[in-house]
């Protein structure tokens, strides 16, 4: 297949969790449990207005489905922030020198200040209905193994609860998972073929590695691919969890 008369431009953002010794918004450890749940709680999501004065239509649609959302947890290991009952704490340090590391590797511009942003989840994934979400930095550009990669942002953001199943309009969390620390890099759209974007996103999850705070294992790593071709719209597949999958990816879509 001819990429180059395709006009093939794939972009990629690749979440990786870091091995801090805290999660990202509390003191609670970042660790995965399969041992028996100390407790169960029930939630459901409700529709509040937001600062502009206006309500979501995703928010509300998912709303009307009237669905609920059971979230198990630990006492010695999960605490009220991530039960949304309890401010968040400070940003946890390691994580953010670590994103500033992986910064200064690709030559990306630091911003003066890093500000917490909220972005709504409707899924019932973070009990406090958004996920928080930093900038670092942006900008970078660097040529490693013959490749120019053009970093476009650098992000820290907190990971998910981890879906355990659904029962009827129940769906199950674990919150073990809640607050994890993830480093997000968007890169820029690039011109090369599928196998050369693998090794692309090889060279940006290394680079977080050699830090030594990535996390290792299945679901530590995760690859959003964004596709598009002359004359047509940009597609995103999410969640990609293995690098050989790409090329793949890449060429189905």
């Amino acid at each position: 297949m001819d990429y180059k008369a395709l006009g093939l431009k794939t972009g990629l953002e690749i979440h990786i969790q870091l091995n801090t010794s805290r999660k990202l918004f509390c003191h609670c450890p970042p660790v995965l449990r399969d041992d028996e749940p100390h407790f169960r709680l029930e939630r459901r999501l409700h529709v509040s207005v937001s600062e502009l004065g206006a309500v979501d239509p995703a928010v509300l649609w998912e709303v009307r489905k009237r669905r609920k959302y059971l979230y198990e947890g630990y006492r010695d290991t999960t605490c009220l922030v991530e039960l949304d009952e309890e401010p968040p704490h400070m940003p946890d340090e390691e994580a953010l020198m670590t994103a500033i590391a992986v910064a200064r590797m690709f030559n990306a511009k630091l911003f003066d200040e890093v500000h917490v942003m909220r972005k709504t989840v409707i899924d019932g994934s973070n009990v406090s209905g958004f996920q928080r979400t930093m900038l670092v930095a942006y900008g970078g550009r660097a040529r490693i193994l013959g490749y120019d990669i053009g970093v476009e942002t650098i992000a820290l953001e907190e990971d998910a609860a981890r879906k355990m199943g659904e029962e009827g309009k129940t769906a199950i969390y674990r919150l073990d998972r809640l607050g994890i620390p993830l480093i997000e890099i968007a890169t820029e759209p690039m011109t090369y073929t599928p196998q050369q974007v693998e090794e692309v996103a090889w060279i940006i999850g290394y680079s977080v590695k050699i830090t030594g705070r990535a996390k290792r294992g299945v679901g530590t790593v995760r690859q959003d691919v964004n596709v598009s071709i002359a004359g047509g719209a940009k597609m995103e597949i999410k969640g990609v969890p293995d690098l050989s999958l790409i090329p793949k990816v890449i060429e189905y879509e």
